[in-house]
């Protein structure tokens, strides 16, 4: 049996079709905006774990030398060098217990690795689940997912520093966060 199209049923048809690449363009935009935060969120925790982990060594090999040196100094009868050396490593001790950077450097690692899982969950998403036309309800399910992941990491995360946050993006801006078969196309 063959079935004849009346021009209505073709215009519908038509309307459906825009529809569905204007819901598919809406999603994939979206997509890109929680991937771009995601891909910044990450490089700024990497730089400020990066910050932290020097500032872990700046403060701890200094403190852990002048305790050897004041011990030397005290063993070789140098009171008052011993306790110069011992009151400024204590004062770098101190300020690594205040700050505890070694802590802060692990908890932006942890953010930005999860950043880092989102970004490439978005970028699948985007780049392949977003063929799925047939499954366009899902595809909104699985991107509001997304979102949701993306809100709770911003309430979770440490604040990135500011200097972080700038390397994070001149790096970008460079091309530091691109893959190679995304190089071909920048």
């Amino acid at each position: 049996m063959k079935v004849i199209k009346t021009l209505d049923e073709e215009f519908d048809m038509s309307e459906e079709a825009d529809w569905t690449r204007e819901k598919i363009s809406a999603l994939k935009r979206e997509a890109q905006r929680i991937e771009e935060d995601a891909t910044y969120s990450s490089k700024g925790h990497f730089n400020a774990e990066d910050r932290w982990l020097r500032r872990n060594y700046w403060l701890g090999v200094p403190s852990t030398l002048l305790s050897v040196i004041a011990g030397a100094a005290l063993i070789k009868s140098h009171p008052d060098l011993a306790t110069g050396f011992t009151l400024f490593a204590s004062l770098l001790t101190g300020l690594m217990t205040f700050l505890k950077p070694n802590e802060r450097a692990a908890l932006h690692r942890a953010a930005a690795g999860q950043y880092l899982a989102l970004k490439n969950n978005v970028r699948f998403f985007r780049e392949i689940e977003l063929l799925k036309i047939t499954q366009l309800d899902n595809l909104q399910k699985q991107l509001k997912v997304l979102s949701e992941i993306r809100n709770d990491l911003n309430l979770k995360s440490p604040s990135i520093p500011r200097r972080a946050f700038l390397d994070a993006r001149k790096g970008i801006e460079e091309g530091e966060a691109l893959h190679k078969t995304d190089m071909e196309n920048f």
